[in-house]
């Protein structure tokens, strides 16, 4: 797993001293405890995520070598359908049981709760998948710790060295949208991408930027929007593309969902797509095939995404090492009825 410079990290003593506590006191903390006074917790909790506290591991824990953890982002996501298919399927040729829950929440104050990585330890669990996840340094220094073999399916930011995840080819879907919409006559090509941090909204965009060149276009930098990976975002940087002086003939809708948000914005401004304004998503969400127009969008391997880290984690709970860290499913584009030519 990751190494850290400093695995051990702070002590409970210097913890209790940063807090203003006994050490009991944060130990009760540390421990799940109820007999702790709310403001006292709050303070010993807030110097743990502060100094970066590793809880030591409990070698007491038997393990099942049957149970895995499955930590997505959120149950309601349009994602988890198919990440929590794709796990269920290859648990099962696997024989193996998978708990589902949602983490890391969040506190008010923004720092990740400790209770869901305890509570992964407590059941014994063999090994887990986190989908989406946002680990800390201390959250990857507890897992090396308490030696829980993880892979990472489709993780938000670059993950530490030697980490494991599984992804998608997103800059390879990202070309191959926009050679489409540029095969069809169209020149002035717009993108409407996710959060500027997101490692799968950038690789994608980095893949439009590429076909643009590639076809001796430049870059506009006023033809490139961010939002979250939502339909609101769609629709406002699709009414922001709108308003610029020469507004695009084609976008680049980095999420299905997002790109439902465009189709929104352009029946607002009373413009068609595909007669007006071609419209390429990403994901090839159920929604994909209901939208009027079907969306022509890059279909994303979710389920085989899950299925495959699944593979990968009973291949390290068994003590092998893959043989690479990051591995790729290529995407495809599905063309249908929402592009047409400029």
């Amino acid at each position: 797993m990751v190494r850290t410079g400093s695995v051990a990290g702070p002590t409970l003593a210097v913890v209790a001293r940063a807090a203003g506590v006994s050490v009991p006191t944060a130990s009760k903390v540390v421990n799940g405890r109820q007999d702790v006074a709310p403001e006292t917790r709050r303070r010993v909790t807030e110097a743990l995520d502060r100094l970066g506290y590793v809880r030591r591991p409990r070698f007491d824990t038997v393990r099942s070598p049957g149970l895995i953890d499955l930590v997505v982002h959120s149950l309601e996501s349009p994602w988890s359908g198919a990440i929590l298919h794709g796990v269920e399927e290859a648990a099962y040729d696997a024989g193996l049981e998978v708990v589902v829950s949602a983490g890391p929440a969040r506190t008010r104050g923004g720092s990740p709760e400790r209770d869901w990585l305890d509570k992964l330890s407590e059941r014994g669990c063999a090994g887990a998948l986190f989908h989406l996840a946002e680990l800390s340094a201390p959250q990857y220094a507890w897992l090396e710790q308490h030696r829980i073999p993880f892979v990472l399916i489709d993780p938000v930011l670059e993950p530490p060295s030697g980490v494991v995840s599984v992804g998608a080819a997103n800059w390879h879907g990202g070309v191959s949208a926009t050679e489409h919409l540029l095969a069809l006559g169209h020149e002035r090509v717009a993108v409407v991408a996710g959060p500027r941090r997101r490692m799968c909204g950038n690789a994608r965009v980095a893949g439009y930027r590429s076909a643009l060149a590639a076809a001796g276009l430049r870059h506009r930098t006023e033809y490139l929007r961010h939002g979250g990976f939502d339909e609101v975002s769609g629709h406002r940087g699709m009414l922001e593309l709108l308003d610029l002086p020469e507004p695009p003939t084609a976008v680049f809708v980095c999420s299905d969902r997002m790109a439902l948000g465009a189709y929104r914005a352009l029946a607002e401004r009373g413009l068609s797509v595909p007669d007006d304004v071609s419209v390429v998503g990403f994901d090839d969400l159920p929604e994909a095939r209901w939208a009027s127009p079907a969306l022509t969008t890059v279909r994303q391997p979710l389920s085989e995404m899950a299925a495959t880290a699944l593979r990968l984690l009973v291949r390290m709970m068994a003590g092998e090492r893959p043989e690479g860290i990051r591995t790729e499913l290529s995407t495809r584009l599905v063309v249908r009825a929402s592009t047409g030519p400029c």
